[in-house]
């Protein structure tokens, strides 16, 4: 029993290392892996990087160009926008991975559930989420947080909610065809409950997919969560995210370019960053690109 134990860990810990080794030498997934890292290590180590405080005002420094004393300029308070920006890469990293955290939770579940049982709940369920695909993804989280007023918070719970008929169309998609597997038919003739089924059976096998258009909304996300920063509908001043930088900046951006120039930029390499990643994994996990 032992051996067995010992061998069945070897195998995942090879198959690991061959998944592993076939991603990094993907091009585009490690100048991904790459960019984020330089932006996990950004946000962690902000205070580290530079001494200034990124509420700080200095009403005598206003919209100064980039120098040494501030590389990325201050912005129309005096605030050092290196900073800021540093400071606003814990904000989107965090509003990306909690905002596809909420549509990958609820849409996972609605879907697992529609495409398991099917029949009349799935018809229910289904019609729902095609009427929320039936409106755009903006105009939705946009009334969400009209009603439960702008905040970070809202921002990140509206896009997280915007995505969740996505996320339960793909899981939907996946259970209908993994349910008629052989091995699901064994489960069933076997009496087991349809939890365990779901949990033990289904959910492995539908996870591949869901993590790699898990990490594609990621990027997503931090697009959707800064437009609507942009529009004074997220984060609220004097908070540093990017999207609520290039907001403020707009208005003075034919004399102080820098202003929008480097908030623009790390949204950019920012969902780049995770979309490179992201073709990794389904270059990783997809069977049909598999050798």
């Amino acid at each position: 029993m032992g051996n067995r134990n010992e061998k069945n860990a070897g195998s995942a810990e090879s198959h690991f290392r061959r998944m592993l080794g076939r991603f990094f030498r993907s091009r585009s997934a490690l100048i991904g892996s790459i960019g984020l890292s330089l932006l996990i290590l950004i946000a962690a180590a902000a205070p580290i990087l530079t001494g200034y405080d990124p509420y700080e005002i200095d009403p005598g420094k206003t919209r100064q160009a980039p120098s040494l004393e501030h590389p990325m300029g201050t912005d129309n308070y005096g605030r050092d926008i290196m900073t800021r920006v540093f400071y606003g890469a814990r904000l989107s990293l965090r509003v990306g991975l909690i905002s596809v955290s909420i549509g990958a939770g609820i849409g996972a579940v609605l879907g697992m559930i529609s495409g398991y049982f099917g029949g009349t709940l799935d018809t229910i369920l289904i019609g729902f989420l095609d009427l929320m695909l039936a409106f755009p993804g903006v105009l939705i989280a946009m009334l969400i947080v009209f009603m439960l007023g702008p905040s970070l918070q809202n921002a990140m719970l509206a896009v997280g909610i915007a995505g969740v008929p996505r996320f339960a169309r793909l899981v939907r998609g996946s259970v209908i065809s993994t349910k008629e597997s052989e091995f699901v038919k064994a489960a069933n003739a076997l009496g087991a409950a349809h939890p365990r089924i779901i949990v033990r059976h289904i959910f492995p096998n539908i996870l591949a997919p869901l993590m790699v258009f898990a990490t594609l909304q990621v990027a997503f996300a931090i697009v959707f969560c800064a437009g609507l920063s942009f529009l004074g509908l997220g984060a609220q001043p004097p908070k540093p995210e990017w999207g609520s930088m290039l907001n403020a900046g707009r208005m003075y951006i034919r004399t102080s370019w820098w202003m929008t120039m480097f908030p623009g930029l790390m949204i950019l390499v920012a969902a780049l960053s995770i979309n490179l990643i992201g073709d990794g994994l389904r270059d990783v996990l997809d069977p049909k690109l598999k050798n």
